[in-house]
């Protein structure tokens, strides 16, 4: 029985920890706007007639975008990336895992803006471009969508390996050299033999990056352009700038719905497609 009570105990934390701040940013949502104290008691729908705007669908729309560009890109980089760290030696892995686990320890801001002096016209990458050729002078490569997926899939990307880690290091070789043996190139025994083994932690690890990825906020915020910020850009701005904490409740509801839906979507369509 106690050791029910104490197995239990991280569970019921969780469940707690997500049940009351969703339950008080309902309340919020429903609540008459104060300008003075930025909401009041009572009960009224104003905040979610407003979800139907244009800009808003337009922002959920490019959150969708960007979270499914940057899943894809992820999965598809750290796919390869995952399945070479398995096939290094051990010590050689456990400097790759290191690795991956100190980028995590970095904050977003940090990463944001150190993407931002990275990409500017003065000490940027495209002086280096201009020395191979690639660009005629240098230019600032920011604001741009580009370096808006590329910021978040540096983000996402250790998260992905570390999903993927586990099954690929598990993964039989003799399957692999069974392949080669029938005559199989390295590209094609790859892509027949351990894609397939490995499809639902690609599912799972393609979803999390989905799921990390749509409530981005500094990333857009500091390195897109304003026409393209998604909905955690206009959730902080209706917050922070408009002092208008139903909106912001409302239209984070909005996403926490589109992206609980995004994810069950996707996660059934994959997992039709990947079904034997």
């Amino acid at each position: 029985m106690r050791l029910g009570l104490l197995l239990s105990w991280p569970t019921v934390s969780l469940l707690v920890l997500v049940t009351i701040p969703f339950i008080l940013l309902l309340r919020i949502s429903i609540a008459p706007h104060d300008q003075s104290g930025m909401w009041s008691p009572g009960v009224t729908l104003r905040a979610y007639g407003t979800l139907a705007e244009p800009e808003l669908l337009g922002a959920l729309l490019d959150s969708v975008e960007l979270a499914l560009a940057v899943a894809a890109l992820s999965l598809g980089l750290g796919f390869p990336l995952t399945y070479l760290i398995t096939r290094m030696r051990r010590r050689i892995q456990v400097v790759w895992l290191i690795f991956l686990l100190t980028t995590l320890s970095l904050s977003d801001v940090l990463i944001a803006f150190s993407w931002q002096v990275m990409l500017s016209k003065r000490i940027g990458l495209s002086k280096i471009f201009v020395a191979l050729g690639l660009m005629d002078e240098a230019a600032s490569l920011t604001p741009s969508s580009g370096a808006v997926i590329a910021c978040l899939v540096y983000l996402v990307l250790p998260f992905t390996v570390l999903t993927l880690f586990p099954v690929l290091s598990r993964l039989n070789n003799d399957l692999i050299e069974a392949a080669r043996t029938l005559g199989a190139s390295p590209v094609r025994a790859f892509v027949t033999v351990v894609v397939p083994l490995t499809k639902r932690p690609a599912v799972i690890a393609f979803v999390m990056a989905m799921v990390l990825t749509v409530g981005a906020y500094v990333p857009p915020l500091v390195l897109g352009r304003p026409q393209h910020w998604p909905m955690a850009v206009l959730i902080g701005s209706a917050a922070l700038a408009g002092h208008d904490l139903p909106r912001a409740s409302a239209m984070s509801i909005f996403l926490l719905a589109a992206t609980l839906l995004l994810a069950l979507l996707t996660a059934r369509v994959a997992r039709g497609r990947v079904r034997p």
